[in-house]
């Protein structure tokens, strides 16, 4: 059976990691856990662009090789990764010989096809961006460093496949999403698409894969980079492997990056008559009071920092929680407080301490046995099972900021059942009471349906709340609604989300 396959961008080492960057891997490693927790397989890749003129620059300015700056800089997504647990399954980086042997298997197949040719271009080129851009691209402003430049170099047929690419955009609903970043690329194809420019003169760039071909040439570095989504995963070397991962379920990228994955990826892929994956989803932008981040301005968010102050499941939670999939959201601190305090302490960690402790207390660490049933009893159970299926829902569409917000009102919902039955009052009346036996065998199993919920979002502390409820592991979610028997031993604990003081 084909796996889930999930890519998340690979990412330029000569940038620290920042909000940004954590946002598209913890999505990533989200939608890789909710499909393990549902019972299917998937495979997560995440990586490293390590080519370039920038990167040469940078080794250059430091006195050191090449190799030695990007082997030194990528240890810093490396440990964020960690820091976040993020659980990929392959860490790919574009100097491995795994890579660069594919990435020139590539290049010697379009060129024996007539795919890639030779020609002197004049033209625009952006030192920041390390291409050759477009009057309406220059027009748009959104490039910086522009000169004039003349060169010979190695051109891919990329126009071939512009009509080719119109239709298979619009008739693949699911192709690019949000509808705004189809749009968005339909317009920029309305204009004749030029051929790309796929290489850089070793008298101006070295630092790269040099062409099979020519070997006074190296590869451009997104031609290069783009080809680890197959390189990974064994294309032209382990058919298996990859025939059980193409075509990609899920291209996870920024809106900035629509482009070359929506328009460079698929004209490559056509060329070499491999399929096109099923979705890029070009996320928003996380703001900072409403500006871009960037490192003119200086509001760049550091993910360590608030890894270390608030810990990984909270900030993970947070970024799930408030960006609508394909909108920008706004980062703001006290939000983040406020909504941690509001979500977690309060809905979910104060119902965890409740319930447990009540156990506890009255039987003995064991999950009590419930009597009959009531009406209101019915409706909560029904709501649990509901929330299953509104959660996966939700998830199959990308609206993961909704399936959070489903658990979180099954816990609400389970909050005023607990102050309407007030079982802590009945066991003070009656230690024997089957109404507060019952609310509690209910309340316990449906905490435990929405801690599962909530794992791919918040792993280890949901791990931590399941032992405390008696459950070892996560188990794979079904609509099964008495997962905790009555007379199962419950953990040690309590709930392990304290309230943060709020300035």
């Amino acid at each position: 059976m084909k796996k889930i396959y999930i890519t998340t961008p690979i990412y330029y080492v000569n940038d620290n990691p920042h909000i940004g960057t954590a946002y598209t891997t913890i999505l990533a490693d989200v939608l890789s856990r909710f499909y393990n927790i549902t019972g299917t397989q998937s495979f997560m890749l995440t990586g490293s662009d390590e080519h370039g003129q920038k990167v040469q620059e940078a080794a250059d300015k430091r006195e050191v090789s090449p190799i030695e700056h990007v082997d030194e800089y990528v240890l810093r997504f490396t440990e964020l990764w960690s820091k976040l647990n993020i659980k990929y399954d392959d860490f790919i980086r574009t100097t491995e010989k795994r890579h660069q042997d594919r990435v020139k298997d590539m290049l010697n197949n379009l060129w024996e096809k007539g795919e890639i040719y030779q020609d002197e271009y004049e033209g625009s080129y952006s030192v920041s961006e390390e291409r050759f851009i477009t009057a309406k691209e220059i027009e748009d402003g959104n490039f910086k460093q522009i000169i004039k430049l003349k060169e010979k170099n190695y051109f891919f047929k990329m126009s071939k496949y512009q009509e080719d690419l119109i239709k298979h955009i619009k008739e693949t609903p699911d192709f690019i999403k949000p509808e705004s970043r189809k749009n968005e690329v339909l317009g920029f194809l309305k204009n004749p698409l030029n051929d790309l420019c796929i290489s850089r003169p070793k008298s101006r760039l070295s630092w790269g894969i040099e062409l099979p071909f020519d070997d006074k040439y190296v590869t451009y570095v997104w031609f290069d980079a783009l080809l680890n989504y197959i390189t990974a995963i064994g294309w032209n070397v382990d058919s298996e492997k990859f025939n059980d991962c193409w075509p990609a379920d899920y291209h996870l990228v920024g809106k900035d990056i629509i482009t070359t994955h929506a328009v460079y990826w698929p004209t490559m892929l056509m060329a070499a008559k491999l399929p096109l994956p099923k979705t890029i989803l070009a996320h928003g932008w996380w703001l900072f009071d409403d500006s871009k981040m960037s490192k003119s301005t200086g509001n760049i968010i550091d993910p360590l920092k608030l890894i270390d102050l608030y810990g990984e499941d909270s900030l993970r939670y947070y970024l799930m929680r408030d960006m609508a999939l394909g909108q920008d959201a706004n980062y703001n601190l006290d939000k983040l407080i406020k909504r941690y305090n509001s979500d977690l302490a309060n809905d979910f960690g104060n119902l965890v301490n409740r319930v447990t402790v009540l156990i506890k207390k009255h039987y003995n660490n064991m999950v009590p046995e419930p009597g009959d049933y009531n009406e209101n009893d019915l409706k909560i159970i029904a709501k649990s099972k509901k929330t299953i299926q509104n959660v996966i829902a939700n998830f199959n569409n990308l609206k993961i900021h909704n399936a959070i917000e489903e658990v979180m009102s099954l816990f609400r919902d389970l909050n005023k059942f607990l102050e309407i039955n007030e079982p802590w009052k009945l066991l003070k009346q009656d230690s024997d009471s089957l109404i507060a036996a019952t609310t509690l065998y209910i309340s316990i199993n449906a905490l435990y349906i929405g801690t599962q919920l909530l794992h791919p979002v918040m792993p280890k502390k949901t791990l931590e709340i399941s032992n405390m409820l008696g459950a070892s592991e996560i188990n794979i979610i079904n609509e099964e609604f008495d997962i905790l028997k009555p007379n199962n031993a419950i953990g040690e604990g309590r709930s392990p989300f304290p309230r943060i003081e709020e300035k």
